[in-house]
C-alpha cells in the first residue's frame, strides 16, 4: 500500500481470513454451478469435444479466484484516529473511506446465513451522505461487538450540530 491509502495516526487492523475463505466458497459455487450447466448444455448439444476446455476454463478460474480471496482480504483494514474512522479496500481499484465520528449517523452490524457459518459479520456506518459506503466485511463477532459499541459512543459524543 502506498502512502495515499495508509494515512498516519493509527494502526491498521485487517478482517478475519475466514472472510477468503467464505469468499473461496462463494466463487466455488458459482464457477461449479455455471460450469455444470455449460456441461450439461454440450452433453446435451453433442459438443463433448468442449468439455475438457470447460473443465480447464474452470480450473483457472477457481485458481484466479482463490488467490483473489486471499489478496482482497488482505486489503482491507480499517484504523480509529482520534476524530475519524478510515476503512481502506480493493485490490486493482483501491479506496480509502473516511468518516469522522461526528458525522456518523448509525451504525449497523449484519450477519447473512454464510456469514453466521463462518463466524463473521459486517460493520456497517451511515452518514448524512447517502454515497458512504463504509462497511468492513469479516469482522469476528466480538471485535463487531466492541466496535459497534465504540463508534456509537464516538457518534454521540462527537456530534457535528447536526
Amino acid at each position: 500500500m502506498d502512502e495515499l491509502f495508509e494515512p498516519g495516526g493509527g494502526e491498521w487492523t485487517g478482517v478475519s481470513e475466514r472472510l477468503a475463505a467464505l469468499e473461496r466458497l462463494v466463487d466455488a459455487l458459482w464457477v461449479l454451478g455455471v460450469g455444470a450447466v455449460v456441461g450439461v448444455v454440450l452433453v446435451l448439444t453433442d459438443q463433448r469435444a468442449w468439455l475438457p476446455a470447460v473443465g480447464a476454463v474452470a480450473a483457472v478460474l477457481l485458481a484466479w479466484g482463490w488467490w483473489y480471496a486471499g489478496r482482497s482480504r488482505r486489503a482491507w483494514g480499517y484504523t480509529e484516529r482520534e476524530q475519524d474512522l478510515l476503512v481502506r479496500r480493493g485490490v486493482a481499484w483501491r479506496s480509502l473511506v473516511v468518516v469522522p465520528y461526528g458525522r456518523m449517523q448509525f451504525v449497523d452490524v449484519t450477519r447473512g446465513p454464510l456469514e453466521r457459518a463462518f463466524g463473521i459479520a459486517t460493520v456497517q456506518l451511515h452518514t448524512a451522505a447517502a454515497a458512504t459506503d463504509a462497511r468492513i466485511p469479516g469482522l469476528l463477532p466480538e471485535e463487531a461487538s466492541r466496535l459497534r459499541d465504540r463508534l456509537a459512543h464516538l457518534g454521540e459524543t462527537r456530534t457535528a450540530g447536526l
